[in-house]
């Protein structure tokens, strides 16, 4: 029964967000309908969290650890798309699982931009990074993180990714339809700055992931922390 009404409202929102997007989109309204869209994919991972029994010292892990991501960023600032800051969802991912890389991802993206400048990119940073998070932490048990070339892999492709995701931002500013050959083009220019945060991230995972995951896991164990 308990199954059934989940699924009913499951239902019942993905109706009424096609509703609601639909004359948006007619409108061409597309900044609100991303910010609609983006809202609507945090709000189940943040329920979530939010049920889950957190004792305050995983909440001040999470907190150090977003932290960290976030004020890694600032020093790079002058480097375009080269900072630590993937690195360390990746492995708060593959080391406490999807929800909390989802959470430090999101967190880290905010809290870096009280440095860096805030604006109506900031959501779609979160989401971007908080994805990767998310993503990397539904495959921790996997072959592609329990190797060394399984991660960077995908933190190469977590960096090109990101950039494709930060692209749409660009277009969805507009507020107008853009052709195929524009998207190309964009995508295009971007290609350099995408590839120079895939290869950092490179960089970061052969240098520190396997000594940050093992620390970060010896936490886990010794205090109980954000068991599964």
């Amino acid at each position: 029964m308990a199954r059934s009404r989940v699924i009913l409202l499951v239902i019942a929102a993905f109706i009424s967000l096609i509703l609601i997007v639909e004359p948006l989109i007619s409108s061409q309204q597309y900044v609100l309908v991303s910010f609609l869209i983006i809202s609507c994919t945090f709000l189940p991972f943040m329920i979530r969290f939010e049920r889950r029994k957190v004792a305050g010292r995983e909440l001040v892990m999470l907190a150090v650890l977003a932290a960290i991501a976030a004020v890694s960023r600032v020093p790079f600032a002058s480097i375009p798309s080269v900072q630590p800051t993937t690195f360390v969802i990746i492995v708060t991912g593959i080391a406490f699982g999807a929800e909390s890389g989802f959470v430090v991802g999101a967190l880290a993206a905010l809290v870096s931009n009280l440095f860096l400048g805030q604006g109506p990119w900031t959501p779609w940073q979160m989401y971007a990074w908080g994805m990767i998070g998310l993503t990397a932490g539904l495959l921790r048990h996997t072959w592609l993180m329990k190797h060394t070339i399984g991660r960077l892999i995908f933190g190469f492709m977590a960096g090109i990714l990101f950039g494709w995701v930060m692209n749409l931002w660009y277009f969805v500013s507009l507020g107008e339809r853009v052709g195929m050959a524009e998207i190309v083009a964009y995508y295009g220019a971007s290609l350099y700055f995408d590839l120079a945060h895939a290869f950092s991230n490179v960089f970061f995972l052969i240098v520190f992931a396997n000594s940050w995951v093992k620390i970060l896991q010896r936490f886990r164990k010794k205090y109980g922390l954000l068991d599964q």
